[in-house]
């Protein structure tokens, strides 16, 4: 895929961009038909709709593509963009040119009921919301003049070819369609790209190579259904260098059925390129809290998002709702139609859970649901844990599936008496566990005993007499005041053949905030026998390391 989309585009477009929405025939090269009479059926007559200096906001001119979103969502509110298809009636009908005033087309003809069903055809293709936006719909008509007409010849079996709106027009049924005249009504500002879109549907190839350019030639194909251009314009669009103001773009860009299927390879490659940009949000902190929604859905539904733990992605989300929806009800919206499904709360601590409960951001039926499917995820068996996130990985929802945290999950199970215990789980892929030499660490989301946070760390370091390399588990405790304890220790690991758990080392220790102890060789090998092929300690690929922990003696 990316040698077909690094090939010169005018001698490698291939097929797949110049199929028309017909899918037969329709790929050829007709550029010498373009416009000229010997070769066309009819006439096109297009007025270019323009608005008055004292209606214009602000400039026109598009020069980047912070520019063309300017004006795309300026012209979006305030110009309604209308399909205005004045079908003639009389075949003496005379057609306008650039200097003659704009006059109302077959005013003399005599057959009303034709021209009733053709103005129901026009809203029948209509493309907008007509009644979401009715004011600005008026004043679009209030402010716009003709400013301009422009005839061209046309073949209409090239055009219904390459769009199906075109071939509901020539073969609508009604004696319109018969005749040779056709007027269509654009803004100015569609002007060049409608250009570009028909001299497309006769020649495969555009003149325009900017960004600006092909996202105006895309929004009119988009209107006229030519799906083959939508893609061609997404395909070069997708050649063109990303930058975080054109991803978003790109994902903010109309969402209609056609567009969607035309431009996926597009919206694809620019969530791509904001989830690999941000995928350290600690290092782009002011940058991501200012993304709009569609810039921090890419983000969080990424698989390689380098954060410390599920927790710490809630506790993002929160923040930056709270900072962009200061309106409670918007917020609760937002988070539960929105977000909370990039949120993999299985993966979350139960005391992050139990907060989710109490979080005033979501309704509550929508927190007990989220927490309640996450905590019967975490008490079923492994083999149905695994069924679940194979089952999702193909899928865009991906709660059941395990992110690169920076911290590993573990699971705890926690009892009360005769003493206050726990015992931890943590399991570490082999390729985890290679990447860890010479001197890497891996860390696992905290635990709680006895109100105190802990944690597991393993080390590639050296043994006790600096001989070789081999793997170090230690236990540690979180920095959180002056409390001391002491607290009994073991660590345990499945073994082959039989893969039960084999105590490995046992200890001692009055633990104090910051501090850890454990052990610099846990299996008493060296680290080349330690991930060998044939490793004793890997199960399916999978090292399941065990700490239990016994509070001796509270001070």
């Amino acid at each position: 895929m990316k040698d077909q989309l690094n090939s010169d585009p005018t001698t490698d477009m291939g097929s797949r961009f110049r199929h028309g929405a017909s899918g037969s025939g329709s790929d050829g090269d007709f550029g010498f038909a373009f416009n000229d009479s010997n070769f066309s059926d009819r006439l096109l007559r297009i007025e270019i709709m323009g608005v008055p200096s004292e209606c214009l906001p602000d400039g026109e001119d598009c020069t980047g593509i912070s520019d063309w979103d300017h004006h795309r969502k300026r012209r979006r509110e305030d110009i309604k963009k209308e399909i205005v298809l004045d079908l003639s009636l009389c075949p003496e009908e005379q057609i306008l040119n650039d200097s003659q005033p704009d006059t109302d087309d077959g005013a003399g003809c005599e057959n009303q009921d034709a021209e009733a069903e053709a103005v129901a055809m026009a809203e029948e293709i209509h493309s907008g919301d007509e009644d979401e936006n009715s004011n600005e719909s008026s004043w679009s008509m209030d402010c716009s003049t003709v400013l301009r007409v422009k005839t061209l010849h046309i073949s209409s079996p090239i055009l219904a070819a390459k769009s199906p709106f075109f071939y509901k027009l020539f073969s609508n049924g009604m004696r319109e369609s018969e005749q040779r005249h056709v007027t269509l009504r654009i803004n100015a500002s569609e002007e060049d790209a409608l250009l570009e879109l028909l001299n497309f549907m006769y020649s495969n190839s555009l003149s325009v190579t900017t960004a600006p350019a092909l996202l105006d030639v895309l929004m009119a194909a988009d209107k006229f259904e030519v799906a083959s251009c939508m893609r061609y314009c997404s395909w070069l669009l997708h050649n063109l260098p990303m930058t975080p103001e054109s991803a978003l773009l790109y994902l903010d860009l109309p969402s209609s059925v056609l567009m969607g299927e035309a431009v996926q390879p597009l919206t694809d490659a620019a969530k791509q390129y904001l989830a690999a940009r941000y995928k350290d949000v600690t290092k782009f902190q002011e940058e991501v809290m200012a993304l709009p929604l569609a810039g921090i859905q890419a983000i969080l539904a990424s698989d390689d998002l380098q954060i410390a733990s599920e927790d710490a992605v809630y506790d993002f989300v929160l923040k930056w709702a709270r900072a962009q929806y200061p309106n409670l009800e918007d917020r609760r919206e937002v988070l539960g139609s929105y977000l909370a499904q990039y949120i993999r709360f299985p993966y979350m601590t139960c005391r992050k859970l139990k907060k989710v409960l109490t979080c005033n951001d979501f309704d509550q039926d929508v927190a007990s649901k989220l927490v309640l499917e996450a905590l019967f995820y975490k008490a079923d068996a492994p083999y149905r844990q695994r069924s679940l996130a194979a089952e999702e990985s193909a899928t865009s929802n991906r709660r059941f599936v395990e992110r690169a945290y920076k911290y590993r999950p573990v699971k705890v199970v926690e009892f009360e008496l005769p003493r206050q215990q726990c015992v931890v789980y943590l399991d570490l892929k082999r390729e985890e566990c290679v990447n860890l030499f010479p001197s890497g660490r891996v860390y696992s989301q905290a635990f709680h005993l006895g109100g105190q946070g802990f944690f597991l760390s393993a080390h590639c370091n050296m043994d006790q007499q600096s001989s070789f390399h081999c793997l170090g588990l230690f236990l540690g405790m979180q920095e959180k005041g002056s409390t001391s304890f002491t607290v009994d220790y073991e660590f345990a690991a499945r073994l082959k053949p039989t893969e039960e758990f084999v105590c490995k080392y046992k200890g001692n220790y009055t633990f104090t905030g910051g501090k850890a102890v454990g052990y610099r060789n846990l299996f008493a090998v060296p680290w080349t026998s330690f991930v060998a092929e044939d490793s004793i300690y890997f199960i399916n690929g999978i090292l399941h390391l065990r700490a239990e922990l016994t509070i001796r003696l509270c001070s």
